[in-house]
């Protein structure tokens, strides 16, 4: 069974730590896009940002936990632009 298989949309996305990093919008493929409004500020606000299916290690309730840290996740992030 996929880890993606039980993802809906605006369920929270924390990390391995418990710290929040967003909301789902949808699963795309084998990764699962965040919502703008919960894309951050900087460089990281208004746009959408993906996490692969990889970094999920576990879907419980309303939560998606990542098997990584805030800060490594965000230094992997994927945005609908490419970068």
């Amino acid at each position: 069974m996929s880890s993606l298989e039980n993802v809906r949309e605006h369920m929270q996305v924390i990390d391995a730590e418990g710290t929040p990093l967003g909301k789902v919008d949808r699963v795309e493929g084998d990764r699962i896009k965040l919502t703008r409004d919960s894309s951050g500020e900087g460089s990281h606000e208004g746009h959408h940002h993906f996490i692969p299916a990889g970094l999920v290690a576990d879907v419980e309730g309303e939560t998606v936990r990542l098997s990584a840290r805030i800060d490594a996740v965000e230094s992997i992030f994927q945005t609908e632009e490419g970068e």
